[in-house]
């Protein structure tokens, strides 16, 4: 028995989700706010230099989820593509560089004008440098001084954190570093992931032909409200999970970025991703975007110079704070959704979680399997299909 249902979000969660129901012979309806789909992965072709810009910042796709991998290229061919990042800091001397980074021993010896190899650079981080009297960090801080020590973590992490959280590292959890990666060879390939790529023709060709079905309807520069789910045996909420009660427990903290677009004739950077690791420069990083598609060739460059901050209601949210204050609201609100029927809730925004896109997917493939299973079964869908907290 076919059923109506709606996306709210044509973004990953809300188009993955939709063609899974509209290939089992469901009818779709898909809304945005926006006028475009893609979500933040949105990206477009500049007219003058015709580089593909990540119009919301950089999206790299990497993960070791081979069914995950398969299915992004069902829809778009991905083409190889590893993430390089380079940081401008000042070293061990005080003097400015340009460095890999994740750490590795290049970074290492260039920091500290060595030339150690990978067992002579092991024991240095471990016995000059890593704070081993930290036994069990429970801060961001703490994490990195026990891993690397004073002189790395004020030099790449720093003023990095402060900039992009707004507090200081003392004052964010250990898990935001989770395993901090230091490498004792010359890998500066910043993932581990088996699968690595990016859209040959970007993410917005990628999320329409997976909305390309004829059981797909989809509306773009439309709100949705609440009392539009009378009219579908169920909704698929991607959108803030506060907004969706509109906030009235109050609103959940994000941080949001401002971007400040540049062109330049030629090669400005030299490579996709430059970090500025000290405090007094007011960017985290510069993205040349050329760079994202290294098959191409543009004599002209397109960058974007990044700026974080605290989300105001009308700003882009892009990353969960989920501080002490923010998982006190977001259990109130999970304890709303929990008594709601009707909907469930999905995606970054829709679980107030940062996800990388592998991720996103596969929940969202999960979702969909979990769902229609249910629903043969005769059983209510769960406001949530992953934990939250």
């Amino acid at each position: 028995m076919s059923g109506k249902y709606l996306m709210v979000g044509a973004g990953l969660s809300g188009a993955v989700i939709g063609r899974c129901l509209a290939e089992a012979g469901h009818a779709v309806d898909v809304v945005d706010s926006r006028d475009h789909i893609g979500g933040n992965c949105h990206t477009k072709r500049d007219e003058k230099t015709d580089v593909m810009v990540h119009i919301y910042g950089p999206h790299i796709f990497h993960t070791d989820d081979e069914e995950v991998w398969d299915y992004v290229n069902r829809f778009e061919r991905f083409m190889p593509y590893k993430n390089r990042v380079k940081t401008t800091s000042k070293n061990a001397s005080g003097e400015r560089g340009v460095f890999s980074l994740p750490i590795n021993l290049h970074t290492i010896n260039q920091f500290f004008g060595k030339t150690l190899n990978p067992e002579e650079a092991a024991t240095f981080i471990a016995e000059e440098q890593a704070d081993l009297s930290i036994e069990k960090p429970e801060t961001f801080e703490e994490q990195a001084l026990r891993f690397v020590g004073k002189d790395l973590y004020e030099a790449f992490f720093k003023g990095y954190t402060i900039k992009q959280w707004g507090m200081a590292p003392s004052e964010l959890p250990a898990s935001i570093l989770k395993r901090l990666p230091v490498r004792f060879n010359y890998d500066d390939n910043y993932f581990f992931h088996k699968y690595q790529g990016m859209p040959e023709n970007g993410y917005t060709s990628m999320i329409e032909k997976i909305l390309d079905h004829e059981n797909i309807n989809v509306k773009l520069s439309t709100t949705f409200t609440r009392e539009m789910s009378v009219h579908y045996d169920h909704v698929f909420y991607s959108g803030p999970l506060d907004g969706y009660f509109e906030y009235e427990l109050g609103r959940l903290g994000y941080r949001t970025l401002d971007f400040e677009r540049f062109t330049f004739e030629g090669d400005f950077q030299g490579c996709a991703v430059m970090n500025y690791g000290e405090e007094e420069v007011p960017y985290t990083r510069i993205t040349e975007h050329k760079h994202f598609s290294p098959w191409e060739s543009h004599a002209g460059s397109v960058c974007y110079r990044e700026y974080s901050r605290a989300a105001e209601p009308a700003d882009i949210p892009y990353y969960p704070i989920r501080q002490v204050k923010e998982k006190e609201l977001l259990n109130a609100y999970v304890s709303l959704a929990e008594t709601t029927s009707g909907v469930t809730f999905v995606g970054r925004l829709g679980t107030y979680r940062y996800l990388d896109m592998d991720v996103t997917i596969r929940e969202a493939l999960d979702t969909a399997k979990s769902f229609m299973s249910l629903q043969n079964s005769g059983q209510a869908a769960k406001p949530f299909f992953v934990s939250v907290i």
